[in-house]
């Protein structure tokens, strides 16, 4: 397996980097606030040395694999940024999501930005403020982008991010946590989308939805994170728990594009909510995922079977890896 660096977005503690496969890390602020929360970490999908991270103060840019980073000026700053979207097939186009509930479009790489919220609900009793948690882009189409809020339900845009509507009938919860659109094959393909109670599938689009009652199938009905193997999108991965944080957590798999799941071959459930999962187009089989109260499992087999990493972190929010 070729060398490759994993990072690791911690809340309080900034990002650490691994250039040895997860065994050793060492933190990777230099230019942002060390103690800053991160919540969402992407790269570049074809320049490996260029990440993107965001905090409570906004959007960051590295352009030398983290060795140093550059805040965004944009009208994210000062904002809580918790995700973000790099277009894969058009890495000038960006999105992020930021709490309170916003939307922020880029045509540039990420240089400039512009707000494109649509009519989001900001403020939510059981949290205060609700929150972008996840963006997706549709690899059917490449003017389609999704977009999960917590607690507000899902949004779609059908014209590259400069409009959005509302979908999403059926969905157990309108507190989206994650979102899987994986490509079409025969015409057909389900998308998943992970709640606060179930997991759900929509076999139209979006339109509809359908709670498929995990909790028959994995030991909780707490879902968090969802990726699909690149090489094999069928096989899907599910971040699965008890609550949020939690006091124990388990990875899930479908080997059949999410009609049916079972446990992961982790060693022993995690000491939380599986809460963030890390794959690359350079080594498909190789997949990292995270609890969010820091531990970190991997597999090099394309999920049959996992390892727990020997480091430990106070609290994980956000997972990527680089060849």
């Amino acid at each position: 397996m070729r060398q490759h660096r994993l990072y690791v977005g911690t809340i309080g503690q900034g990002v650490f980097r691994s250039l040895d496969g997860g065994v050793s890390f060492r933190r990777a602020c230099n230019g942002t606030f060390v103690e800053c929360h991160v919540r969402a970490l992407v790269v570049h999908p074809h320049r490996d040395h260029t990440l993107f991270l965001g905090s409570e103060l906004g959007l960051f840019r590295s352009d030398d694999g983290a060795d140093s980073w550059v805040q965004v000026e944009s009208p994210i700053n000062g904002k809580q940024v918790w995700s973000i979207l790099i277009h894969p097939d058009n890495p000038d186009l960006m999105l992020a999501g930021t709490c309170p509930s916003q939307l922020f479009r880029s045509e540039n790489g990420g240089k400039n930005w512009e707000e494109v919220s649509p009519d989001f609900r900001r403020e939510c009793p059981r949290i205060c403020w609700t929150r972008v948690t996840t963006l997706a882009a549709d690899p059917a189409n490449s003017s389609v982008l999704w977009a999960g809020v917590e607690i507000d339900g899902l949004w779609r845009s059908e014209d590259a991010g400069r409009t959005w509507a509302r979908l999403g009938e059926g969905l157990s919860s309108q507190d989206i946590h994650a979102l899987y659109v994986p490509p079409r094959r025969d015409g057909k393909r389900r998308l998943l989308a992970a709640t606060n109670n179930d997991l759900n599938a929509s076999d139209d689009e979006g339109k509809t939805w359908q709670p498929l009652g995990i909790g028959a199938s994995l030991p909780h009905s707490y879902c968090r994170a969802l990726a699909g193997r690149v090489d094999r999108p069928e096989v899907i991965f599910l971040g699965n728990g008890d609550s949020p944080p939690g006091t124990t957590g388990v990875l899930g798999v479908s080997w059949d594009a999410g009609y049916s799941w079972e446990p992961a071959g982790m060693p022993g459930p995690a000491n939380s909510t599986i809460w963030n999962l890390a794959v690359h187009a350079a080594e498909p089989a190789l997949i990292y995922a995270s609890s969010v109260s820091g531990l970190i499992f991997r597999s090099a087999d394309g999920g049959r079977t996992w390892s727990r990493q020997p480091r430990e972190f106070g609290e994980i929010r956000a997972l990527a890896w680089t060849p």
